[in-house]
């Protein structure tokens, strides 16, 4: 092993990836800029990029029931830590990709990861991916994560990405990219939490170019305390295709939250809708839960969290 792992690390590899020592299989465990550890499987190659900081991830046609584990961890106060991931999925492949990245930040400087995947699935290939961000520490600097999806589809491809944000996160930026040929789904799941000041923005471009490819969008969100969010997604069709966006958001205290779905059609075959949602919990749903024994404090929290589940 490269890197030791200390509590503060084990803590959050459990967090973002629910990894609690070295996982089974191919995986990739990055700290602080530097490789921890790493496996290939006999169907799953994992090689350092030659001209990026990064891995490219080679997923031999036909492999199914796999994992990968590809987890970044962030401990080191004022590093800014870039990446560069490719998958290159072969045809008829049906894996699960366990990503995201937790931040520890004890200081008054600022500790940031930027992590750029990009997707290629090759023909009926199925991919669930998980990301999930997550940050702690008691210090007042930023804890701060700008990932980059660009996600391509071949042929009768289908891919779902769940990608949540937790507690912690001062700023984030996610920028999502897809592209879709005929015959291809892609699931785009977003989960969002912020709170006191934070902010966070998601940007998504999905292009529909196929005949038959369709794409649903769900986002629900909770703004809490001072925090502000943005979320733009912007879906293209430009063949027979169907898309469909939800952007459902909670809103509590000073926050703000702001929506822009955008559907484009390009096709007079495109099938395209949006809709949003933004409001406070229901009064209704506190006091039921209250007649069950919960304090008002708990009635909020499992609303809350039933709504992010």
């Amino acid at each position: 092993m490269a890197v030791d792992l200390s509590p503060i690390d084990e803590g959050l590899l459990a967090e973002i990836a629910n990894i609690h020592g070295m996982p089974k299989g191919a995986f990739n465990i990055r700290k602080d800029g530097q490789l921890v550890e790493r496996h290939s499987s006999a169907n799953i190659e994992i090689a350092t990029k030659t001209d990026n900081p990064g891995i490219d991830i080679t997923i031999a046609p036909g492999t199914k029931g796999e994992t990968v584990f590809i987890p970044v961890i962030v401990t080191q106060s004022g590093l800014k830590d870039v990446v560069y991931n490719t998958f290159h999925i072969g045809d008829d492949c049906d894996v699960t990709i366990i990503a995201g990245c937790g931040i520890h930040n004890s200081s008054h400087q600022a500790s940031e990861h930027d992590g750029i995947h990009t997707f290629y699935l090759g023909k009926n290939s199925r991919v669930k991916y998980v990301e999930k961000h997550y940050g702690e520490g008691e210090g007042t600097g930023e804890r701060i994560l700008n990932p980059v999806t660009n996600v391509v589809l071949g042929e009768n491809s289908y891919c779902e990405m769940e990608m949540v944000q937790l507690r912690g996160v001062t700023s984030t930026v996610r920028d999502t990219n897809a592209e879709l040929q005929a015959g291809a789904k892609l699931v785009l799941i977003e989960k969002l939490l912020t709170h006191d000041s934070q902010k966070a923005t998601s940007n998504m471009k999905v292009e529909l170019k196929g005949d038959d490819s369709s794409v649903q969008v769900i986002s629900r969100s909770v703004a809490q305390d001072d925090s502000y969010q943005v979320f733009n997604p912007l879906v293209i069709g430009e063949a027979k295709c169907r898309g469909h966006v939800q952007c459902d958001a909670i809103i509590m205290g000073n926050a703000k939250v702001k929506a822009i779905p955008g559907i484009e059609a390009a096709s007079e075959d495109a099938q395209l809708i949006h809709e949003a949602a933004i409001g406070k919990i229901a009064g209704d749903q506190i006091v039921k839960l209250m007649t069950l024994g919960l304090t008002e404090e708990e009635a909020e929290k499992e609303i809350l969290d039933d709504f992010l589940n």
